[in-house]
């Protein structure tokens, strides 16, 4: 196992009011600095009181106050990974017993003979959790994780899939969870985004934007996405020989332009958004750009993620900088490994997988060993999975197709007790068949772990009340600490 590095927990005074003394330091400091989480708790309607940013206090104490979503876009196989299949061997090469029923895939295959997996299993930690060769790394931390081996999806395509795990529905237009938590728990840091979002390459992620877009909430509330390579943030250094005192000035005259405008202009939310993200991006810059600069992170924390190598060192600078957007109190970090539905192993799946899980794995491991030895995965929720599993039929000889009826994701620290396996798939992996986890129910559970009681946040739109789960979500709590 890497040696984790030195470090300091607590780096600055905010940081150690906002952890010590369950963050009444904190608290005090919002009312000195003009923020009140208290006129802005979490009402019942979702009621946003005072700066619709503002920290905002949950329903009940939640351990996770941060989410750090790692999404393989394009559907990893459950049936090579964490959910093991004897029979599959047994039968390779047969068709789908009849027992199973006549199964069309999402290709429109019908008949194609079962495909076996070319894994090497074992049990690891003390849990004996079964994770296969393709997760080396992932195995270290096996009693970290909690695997949820019955997930269930509506999108059979790339489209509807992405969109649903990331806004509860297959079509476009509703808010994506982090939108959600953004209006609902606000953010801890008002001189960084409260939702960021960070992609493997400049490739795009299927549906786009929209994946971390606000629907039909303010648009303030939307992800704001941050460059892969080079200076994650563009334009953000003011010009030489501009004083801040002349930016200011610049700034106040165009907010009073805006502002002017956005009077007759009321039910105009992305004008509101253009103007909250101007002050936003004056605010970053004196923040900003030490988030970003990893310069100063140890030799043996850059090895940790992977940083070392061209293989690992793209997403593995991602997640190291997931962790430092955590620690200084954003909210909702998601990012996307094979952008452009690169998961996707419809042919040559041991090519596929071995390659991005070859990009993965390693950075994947250090982001959790990390996060524990700082003291923050207690308070950070990690959530790994894609838009639906694999299926145990073959494509092409050599590939799976998609398969949204029982797929395996996984969760840890926040509050969950790790080393655990939650439900199950059928003995050919094809069907979740004991304790099913919707995507409703995984987005009630990720608002439950931060505190929120999914069935009260609420967003009024043309006269509907609107919750992430479509009144359909239940939160899933067993896989909770006690």
């Amino acid at each position: 196992m890497i040696p984790v590095p030195h470090h300091e927990v607590l780096t600055n005074r905010r940081d150690f009011l906002r952890r010590g003394g369950a963050g009444f330091g904190a608290l005090a400091l919002s009312y000195l600095l003009g923020e009140n989480p208290l006129s802005a708790a979490l009402g019942d309607e979702g009621g946003q009181a005072g700066s619709p940013m503002s920290a905002k206090l949950a329903h009940r104490m939640g351990k996770a106050k941060s989410v750090i979503f790692l999404f393989m876009e394009g559907g990893p196989s459950h049936l090579d990974t964490f959910d093991p299949k004897p029979l599959l061997r047994e039968l390779q090469g047969k068709e789908l017993p009849p027992s199973f029923g006549q199964v069309i895939t999402a290709m429109g295959e019908s008949r194609a003979p079962l495909l076996a997996d070319k894994r090497e299993w074992k049990q690891h930690g003390q849990s004996g959790m079964w994770i296969s060769d393709w997760l080396p790394h992932t195995a270290k931390v096996a009693d970290e994780l909690c695997v949820i081996r019955s997930c269930v999806s509506d999108g059979i395509n790339h489209a509807g899939g992405v969109c649903q795990m990331n806004t509860g529905s297959i079509f476009g237009g509703r808010p994506s969870l982090g939108s959600w938590v953004n209006y609902g728990l606000g953010t801890q840091n008002q001189n960084l985004p409260a939702f960021v979002v960070l992609k493997d390459s400049d490739s795009q992620v299927v549906n786009g934007v929209r994946n971390w877009g606000s629907g039909f909430m303010p648009a303030v509330y939307q992800g704001v996405q941050f460059d892969p390579d080079g200076t994650p943030i563009a334009n953000l250094m003011t010009p030489k020989g501009i004083s801040d005192q002349r930016q200011r000035a610049k700034l106040n005259f165009l907010s009073k332009m805006n502002g002017h405008y956005g009077e007759s202009r009321t039910d105009n939310s992305q004008l509101d958004a253009r103007i909250k993200a101007y002050e936003l991006a004056f605010r970053m810059q004196a923040e900003a750009p030490e988030t970003v600069d990893l310069a100063k992170e140890s030799e043996a924390t850059k090895k940790l993620y992977g940083l070392d190598d061209p293989k690992t060192a793209t997403f593995g600078r991602n997640c190291l900088l997931a962790r430092r957007l955590v620690e200084r109190g954003v909210r909702f970090v998601q990012l996307y490994s094979g952008a452009g539905s690169r998961w996707d192993a419809h042919n040559k799946i041991e090519d596929n997988h071995s390659k991005y899980f070859g990009q993965t794995d390693k950075p994947i491991a250090g982001l959790i060993m990390d996060l524990k030895s700082r003291g923050l995965l207690d308070e950070t929720l990690i959530i790994w999975g894609g838009e639906f599993g694999r299926t145990p039929m073959s494509e092409g000889g050599d590939g799976r197709d998609h398969n949204p009826t029982g797929f395996t994701m996984w969760m840890a620290g926040g509050g969950i007790k790790g080393g655990q396996v939650i439900g199950s798939t059928d003995e050919l992996g094809l069907r979740a068949v004991d304790q099913k986890m919707h995507v409703h129910d995984l987005h009630a559970t990720i608002l439950h772990l931060m505190g929120v009681d999914h069935t009260r946040l609420i967003y009024k739109y043309k006269g509907r009340p609107e919750r992430i789960d479509q009144n359909e979500g239940h939160a899933f709590t067993k896989m909770q600490m006690a």
